[in-house]
């Protein structure tokens, strides 16, 4: 009885610190040593400061920024509650907030199709992607502010839109931060807030 009591222990402290311990360190340092960019978050640096992350997405407001999609992170884009809504597809709430969200996309855009993308969440709440269509459907909106014709911004948003992984996996998607920079950088809005 004492001799398996002992191994017991023994074997709870052997796995813990190889597993709980060595393991988390070599891999972390493995990933530091070889792509330091991806296991630090793929921050993004403008001018000496940290303005967002390659893979979270952020909220955009004002008529020269192309936006995200909606977040249903707290109070949206909430990076300590990270999540859906968890509201299924018939639950009241989630239709009337995707109607109300779609008559405010049309009034922007009248009688274009709203892309889905647009007026739904994502399941964690900070997708940094929209579609081609989305980004295409806020088009007219940022050429107008920006003061550009509607081919120099398909130019710029064709240089941010990511095919297929390995030509499969996924859809094509526009990385909004990204899109946004590189907007400020090539054509300054006088107009517009860019982060929420």
């Amino acid at each position: 009885m004492k001799k398996n009591l002992l191994t017991s222990i023994l074997m709870t402290l052997t796995t813990t610190a190889l597993f709980g311990l060595a393991y988390p360190l070599v891999v972390t340092g493995l990933a530091q040593l070889i792509f330091p960019h991806k296991a630090n978050g793929q921050l993004i640096v403008e001018n000496g400061k940290v303005v967002g992350s390659r893979i979270i997405g952020q909220g955009f407001s004002g008529p020269g920024y192309f936006r995200s999609r909606p977040s249903a992170a707290g109070n949206g884009y909430d990076a300590a509650n990270s999540g859906g809504s968890n509201l299924g597809p018939t639950n009241q709430k989630l239709l009337d907030r995707v109607k109300l969200d779609v008559a405010a996309a049309q009034v922007e855009n009248p009688g274009t199709r709203v892309p889905v993308d647009l007026v739904t969440t994502s399941a964690s709440g900070f997708d940094p992607h929209i579609t081609p269509a989305a980004a295409e459907f806020q088009l007219p909106r940022v050429a107008k502010a920006r003061g550009m014709t509607a081919e120099q911004l398909r130019r710029i948003m064709a240089k941010h839109t990511e095919a297929r992984q390995f030509r499969i996996l996924g859809e094509p998607r526009v990385n909004v931060l990204e899109l946004n920079l590189d907007l400020d950088q090539q054509f300054p809005s006088a107009t517009g807030t860019k982060l929420e």
